[in-house]
C-alpha cells in the first residue's frame, strides 16, 4: 500500500514546488490524511509553523541528509571530496583521470547517481583498503569547513543522530562519528576484492535494521536538502521531514572554528586548497612551471648569501617577514656559551628561517630527517636526536658549550593548525635562558608536511608553491636557571610557561597532544584521540605537563 502511495506523494510534492515554491508532505501518521508544511527556511523559520518549530527542537531522533541538509555545498558539490580521495590516496595520475571525466559528469548531471558512481570508480578502483586513511586523516578538515551553522545547530539539539549520505560510507563515517557525534551513519559500501577496492558501490546492507530501530522512536524528524532523500527508506520512518531549499542554503554561514564540537588539530594530505574542477585544473597547469621554479629557488637558497637571496626569492613568491626585533646578547651571559632557541614546529625548514632571520648560521636538532632533506638544507648537517633523554641532553649541551646557536622544536612533530602540542621539558634543563621563537607559515597550494606520505618530499612541496610566506617572531627571553641548575622549579613548569607565552603571541591554543597522538590519528590503526588527551579550545586549554 505504501508503494502505491509513494508516486502520489512525489507528484504532490512536485506540484507544490511548482505552484507554491515549497514542498508539502503528508504526515506518516493517521493514514496520510493530514499534511505538514515545509517552511521555505525551516531552520531560520521565516514562516513560523508552531508544529514544525516544536518538532524540530524536541526531536529525540534526527535523520539528517548530510549531502543536502548539513553541508553548505549542494549535492553537485561532492566532486572536490572525490578529488581529494583521488589525489591524496591515489596520486596525481588518478586525479588527472578524474579531472578529464569532469565534462562527462556535467553532461550526465554531476549531482546524479550515475555521476556519483563514476566518481567513486575513478577515485577508489585499485586502492588497498588497509592503506586507505583519507577518510579519517584528510577529509574531516574539508567536511568541517563545509558544515553550515544552521544544520549543525539542528543536529546538535537531537538526542540521537542518524546521518544519511550518498557518498561511500568510508569517506564520511570517520568525520560524522568522530567530530559530529553521529550515532548511525548510513551510506553505500565500496566492494572489495582481495583487500582492494573495486570502485563499485553497493547499497547499505543494514538500512533495514536501522529502519526498524528508528521506527521504535515515535518522534523521528528528517532534515533534507534534496527531494531524492524522500525516496530513501529512512525518510519513511520520520513523522515529518523539513526541506531546505537552495535559496535558504545560499544564506547559510560556515561553522566558525570556535564552535567546532571537537578541535581540528590534526589532518593530513598535501593539498592546501579545496580541489574544485577549476582549482584542480589550475594546479595541473602550474605544476610544470612550479617544478622548474622550485629548482631555481633551491639553487638560489643553496648558493647565494641570505642578504642577497632574500629579495631574489621574494620576487618569485617565496617570502618571509620578521615580526618584532632580533634578540640581542643577554646581560651577564657566559662568555663563549651558545644560545638555545625554542620554536614551534610548522615544517622541516623552520630552523632555516630562524637562521635567515638571525642572519647567522644555526645548528638544528631533530628527531627524524630524511637524507634528501639533509642534503638540500642550506644550514648544513642537522644533529639527530635518539629520543633517549640523557643522550639527547648531552648532544645539545655539547653544541651549546661550543658556542653554537641551537634551534630545537620541543613539540617533536609538526602541526598545521593554530595549536601548540605538548612541549618536551628537556630544553629547560640545558641553558640558563632560552629565546622562544614563534613560527607561522602560509602556503597557497601544497602543505610541506605529511604523516602518511613521503617525508623526503616535504621541502620540495614547499618550494613548488606559487607563493608562500614564513613569519618569524622572537619573543622575550625566559630564564631557565632554576630548572637547569638548582632544580628549584620543575622543568615541566618552565616548558608550560614557554608554551603559554608562544601561544599568546601567535594566537594559538595550547594542548596536551603529542607526536604519538598525531600518528595514531593520521596513520595508525587507532584513529581516535583518547578523551584524556583531548585538545582544548584555543583559549583556556590544558597545558603541557
Amino acid at each position: 500500500m505504501a508503494k502505491k502511495k509513494l508516486p502520489q506523494r512525489l507528484f504532490s510534492t512536485l506540484l507544490a514546488l511548482v505552484f507554491h515554491g515549497r514542498p508539502w508532505l503528508p504526515s506518516s501518521k493517521g493514514g496520510g490524511s493530514t499534511t505538514a508544511a515545509f517552511p521555505s527556511s525551516p531552520l531560520q523559520r521565516q514562516h513560523p509553523v508552531p508544529m514544525a518549530n516544536d518538532s524540530l527542537a524536541a526531536a529525540r531522533t534526527l535523520v539528517v541528509d548530510v549531502d543536502g541538509g548539513l553541508l553548505r555545498s549542494s549535492p553537485s558539490g561532492l566532486f572536490p571530496y572525490f578529488m581529494l580521495v583521488a589525489l591524496e590516496a591515489g596520486g596525481l595520475l588518478r586525479g588527472a583521470v578524474l579531472l578529464l571525466l569532469y565534462p562527462l559528469l556535467c553532461c550526465v548531471g554531476i549531482g546524479g547517481d550515475l555521476a556519483l558512481r563514476v566518481m567513486a570508480m575513478a577515485a577508489f578502483c585499485g586502492l588497498p583498503e588497509s592503506r586507505f586513511h583519507a577518510g579519517r586523516a584528510v577529509l574531516p578538515k574539508w567536511f568541517m569547513e563545509d558544515v553550515a551553522v544552521e544544520g549543525f545547530e539542528a543536529m546538535r539539539g537531537a538526542k540521537r543522530r542518524v546521518c544519511v549520505t550518498n557518498m561511500p560510507r568510508v569517506m564520511a563515517e570517520g568525520f560524522l562519528r568522530e567530530y559530529l557525534g553521529a550515532d548511525v551513519v548510513v551510506g553505500r559500501r565500496m566492494k572489495l576484492v582481495c583487500g582492494f577496492y573495486t570502485g563499485l558501490m553497493e547499497e547499505e546492507g543494514q538500512v533495514a535494521l536501522e529502519k526498524k530501530k528508528i521506527m521504535l522512536e515515535s518522534d523521528a524528524v528528517g532534515l533534507s536538502g534534496s527531494l531524492e532523500f524522500l525516496q530513501h527508506p529512512l525518510s519513511h520512518c520520520c513523522k515529518e521531514v523539513y526541506h531546505v531549499t537552495q535559496e535558504d542554503k545560499a544564506r547559510w554561514q560556515a561553522l566558525p572554528r570556535a564552535k567546532y564540537p571537537k578541535a581540528m588539530v590534526f589532518h593530513d594530505g598535501r593539498l592546501a586548497f579545496r580541489p574544485t574542477a577549476g582549482s584542480t585544473l589550475a594546479m595541473f597547469l602550474w605544476l610544470p612551471f612550479g617544478v622548474a621554479l622550485g629548482a631555481a629557488r633551491l639553487a638560489v637558497a643553496l648558493t647565494v648569501p641570505y642578504r642577497y637571496s632574500t629579495p631574489i626569492l621574494a620576487a618569485t613568491g617565496m617570502s618571509w617577514r620578521l615580526k618584532g626585533e632580533r634578540p640581542g646578547a643577554p646581560p651577564g651571559h657566559a662568555c663563549g656559551r651558545g644560545q638555545l632557541f625554542v620554536c614551534n614546529h610548522r615544517t622541516l625548514i623552520d630552523p632555516v628561517y630562524v637562521s635567515v632571520a638571525l642572519d647567522r648560521p644555526v645548528r638544528a636538532v631533530s628527531y627524524s630527517l630524511s637524507r634528501l632533506s639533509e642534503l638540500i638544507s642550506p644550514i648544513g648537517r642537522t644533529v639527530r636526536l635518539t629520543r633517549d633523554r640523557e643522550s639527547d641532553g648531552r648532544a645539545m649541551a655539547r653544541l651549546l658549550d661550543r658556542g653554537d646557536l641551537v634551534v630545537v622544536c620541543p613539540e617533536g612533530t609538526t602541526c598545521r593548525e593554530p595549536y601548540l602540542l605538548r612541549f618536551s621539558p628537556l630544553f629547560a634543563e640545558l641553558s640558563d635562558d632560552v629565546v622562544p621563537v614563534g613560527i607561522a607559515v602560509e602556503t597557497a597550494m601544497f602543505y610541506a608536511t605529511t604523516a602518511g606520505g613521503f617525508k623526503c618530499l616535504d621541502p620540495l612541496y614547499y618550494m613548488v608553491n606559487p607563493r608562500m610566506c614564513y613569519t618569524v617572531q622572537f619573543l622575550e627571553r625566559v630564564r631557565t636557571t632554576a630548572a637547569a641548575m638548582g632544580r628549584e622549579v620543575p622543568s615541566t613548569d618552565l616548558a608550560n610557561l614557554v608554551q603559554r607565552k608562544m601561544g599568546e603571541a601567535l594566537g594559538y591554543g595550547c594542548t596536551m597532544l603529542t607526536r604519538k597522538d598525531k600518528y595514531l590519528m593520521l596513520a595508525g590503526n587507532d584513529g581516535v584521540v583518547r578523551a584524556t588527551d583531548k585538545c582544548s579550545a584555543p583559549h583556556g586549554g590544558r597545558r603541557a605537563q
